[in-house]
């Protein structure tokens, strides 16, 4: 009997070793990826710096908190969202010159699809955000309908394009504006993922199956042997 049980107690130790080392390997990516997601709440809510010189492709500038006065000129394309709260919205990407005589662009946040052609002229703020380049495009995003002013994606690059900026998004925070006609939607972590633990408990539950069956496969071996 013992010999018949030698291939399946290896077969259950080998299999169940293999799925709690994954476990494990999870767990170390859990801790990987909420260390990361600390250095990045801490950079999007620490004090504000000036606007830096680099380009929005730079990971050195990713989520930095900034802040700058200016202008917002009028000129801006919308970005069809959705949100749980408000359904359909737009996000309206503005350009801003800075007192600096910078120009970029500026994620001033959402508003209602029936408010898109609503009026918002040129005005003076002082602007607090973070500078983001969301990967948002892929193969499957449709072209932005520029006649109609769609856009499906931040594009950054596209977008610094049509309105003649740097390449730099500011998710705006904070604005000087009084009663700002667009609700801002600031950057956070949120939309990073991260289900390392979710895999980990689901490599640990797989481990204690293989082992439950392993223990049933020897079970029916020594019964049949009795």
């Amino acid at each position: 009997m013992l010999k018949r049980m030698v291939v399946p107690i290896l077969f259950g130790l080998i299999g169940a070793a293999i799925l709690i080392s994954l476990g494990m390997w999870q767990a170390q990516r859990l801790v990987w990826k909420q260390a990361i997601l600390t250095r990045i709440e801490l950079r999007i809510n620490a004090a504000p710096v000036a606007l830096p010189l680099a380009a929005a492709n730079d990971a050195d500038i990713q989520f930095l908190s900034v802040r700058a006065a200016g202008r917002f000129t009028g000129d801006e394309v919308h970005v069809l969202a959705s949100t749980k709260d408000y359904g359909a919205v737009y996000r309206i990407i503005a350009a801003f010159e800075t007192d600096s005589g910078r120009r970029v662009l500026v994620d001033r946040g959402i508003v209602a699809h029936t408010k898109k052609q609503a009026t918002r002229p040129a005005l003076d703020a002082i602007i607090t955000g973070n500078i983001r380049t969301p990967d948002e495009v892929d193969a499957y995003t449709p072209e932005p309908d520029l006649q109609k002013n769609i856009w499906f994606a931040r594009n950054v690059p596209e977008m610094a394009r049509v309105l003649s900026s740097e390449p730099i998004l500011i998710v705006l925070r904070e604005t000087s504006e009084n009663n700002p006609a667009v609700a801002p939607l600031p950057v956070d972590t949120s939309g990073i993922p991260n289900n390392h633990l979710n895999y980990a408990i689901t490599w640990f539950l797989f481990a204690l199956a293989w082992l439950g069956m392993t223990g049933y496969w020897l079970w029916r071996i020594r019964r049949h042997n009795d």
